[in-house]
């Protein structure tokens, strides 16, 4: 529910290219930042957001994930034709997490604590405080760029990728 009493709209979020995509109802539960090896290396990153969702509040609404199985314990589900990242799935469980940064509002789930902290980087901590690099990309560029892009709008589409013209 969100404040007030009204039950909050559904999240939808899929992979990059739009080939996998998915709706939640609710918010997913224990939104987190994990740092655990496995996780660095599935995201390319160092950590990787997760929130769970149980699997009766969740609805594959276009294609189908690739899975890889990571341990004994759990498989991962990714995009085959962009290879987003896009669930860490605990085998025989009753739900699954979901990748927070493929959300297509990510800033409606903030993240509420951290785990693996054993293979967090010492360097973590400090990142926020690192340097901003000045905006150097033109608006031309930028404006080129949005003319015929094959990244997947951040809302649900009826057809994707958009006919060739």
């Amino acid at each position: 529910m969100a404040p007030g009493g009204r039950m909050s709209a559904p999240l939808s979020g899929g992979c990059q290219c739009g080939a996998v995509r998915y709706r939640i109802r609710g918010v997913p539960a224990n939104p987190h930042l994990c740092h655990c090896r496995m996780c660095q290396k599935a995201a390319g990153n160092y950590f990787l957001p997760l929130g769970w969702v149980a699997r009766a509040d969740f609805t594959l609404t276009r294609g189908e994930p690739a899975w890889f199985r990571s341990s004994g314990m759990v498989r991962r589900g990714f995009c085959a034709a962009c290879g987003t990242p896009l669930f860490f799935e605990p085998l025989g469980g009753d739900g699954l997490n979901v990748t927070l940064g493929a959300l297509d509002e990510p800033e409606r789930v903030k993240p509420a604590l951290q785990s693996g902290q054993n293979s967090r980087l010492s360097f973590f901590p400090a990142l926020a405080a690192l340097p901003e690099e000045v905006e150097t990309i033109s608006a031309d560029w930028l404006a080129a760029v949005a003319q015929r892009t094959c990244q997947h709008p951040d809302h649900d589409t009826a057809d994707w990728p958009p006919e060739e013209d």
